[in-house]
């Protein structure tokens, strides 16, 4: 998990409420494109396939061609049609747990910071304690309640990001309470809430946000791990994960099954985090001073 700590200068002490202006950012266009051709094809696997899920007419490792564009598998399933569905997994387990997270970890941060003296010890190392815990032992926990489906890698996954977001949030929103604005407004008669909701929120979403899309590359990960293991969706779902370990007895006779989810895993993950670079690079002059 990446540290919250790491992305705090991102937010600018002297910054006013609102946002600012993203602008141009070649690592934000390169990174765009990445995620977002997975996301089409991820798009496209809802409402088209080459073939079914479950067709294993296609003859056991059967190479390239032959209207198999990446081949089959050992049981002669369609391994496009598997890596398109793998994708729509693989989106569906990076946004399912980024929103868990956020909603679950903003709360809690927001709430953390407005803590005081032992609530706020308290608090603190409860959130480290969570951060500490394996999101693999959580997930066979969850699971061992549950059972082994793309929910419950998404739970899991969720549960345990939502303590490195609730973190970052608390550091973010005790800086921003510390304003000479925040203690204008209060001043003035502003309630908590609309002073949470008018100031302190527009005010950390710059850097929650290259967080979060932080935290959609590591849940990504997370799934494939999980699915690989056998925690993930079952079958017939075809998650990376779970091609990549199908694949491995077979990977000399038959690449393309290890290859194709492999490197996909690989450009999503990259795609995201360029997004986040992009994100923080726009967001922070101090980032683009340096770059150039």
């Amino acid at each position: 998990m990446t540290a919250p700590e790491a992305l705090v200068p991102v937010l600018s002490e002297k910054a006013p409420p609102g946002g600012r202006r993203i602008g141009r950012s070649a690592t934000l266009v390169v990174g765009c494109v990445l995620a977002g051709l997975i996301a089409l094809l991820a798009l496209v696997s809802l409402f088209w396939l080459p073939y079914s899920a479950d067709d294993t007419s296609g003859g056991r490792l059967a190479g390239p061609g032959g209207g198999h564009l990446l081949g089959t598998d050992k049981l002669g399933r369609d391994l496009f049609t598997q890596v398109m569905t793998g994708s729509r997994i693989a989106v569906e387990a990076g946004l399912g747990s980024v929103l868990l997270a956020a909603a679950i970890g903003v709360t809690l941060g927001v709430l953390a910071a407005f803590a005081q003296g032992w609530l706020d010890d308290t608090l603190s190392a409860f959130l480290d304690i969570l951060i500490a815990f394996p999101t693999l032992l959580l997930a066979m926990l969850i699971v061992a309640a549950r059972s082994a489906t793309l929910g419950s890698a998404i739970l899991a996954i969720g549960l345990a990001q939502s303590a490195v977001v609730a973190r970052l949030v608390r550091i973010l929103v005790k800086r921003v309470l510390a304003q000479d604005y925040i203690t204008a407004a209060r001043t003035s008669g502003t309630s908590w809430p609309r002073t949470v909701l008018g100031h302190v929120l527009p005010n950390i979403w710059p850097t929650l946000v290259v967080n979060l899309a932080l935290q959609f590359g590591l849940a990504v990960l997370a799934e494939a791990g999980l699915s690989y293991l056998g925690l993930g969706a079952p079958p017939p779902n075809a998650s990376w994960g779970r091609m990549l370990q199908e694949a491995q007895a077979t990977f000399t006779t038959a690449p393309a099954g290890a290859l194709a989810p492999g490197i996909l895993l690989v450009l999503l993950v990259i795609g995201v985090n360029l997004i986040a670079d992009g994100v923080r690079e726009t967001l922070d002059p101090a980032t683009r001073r340096r770059r150039t």
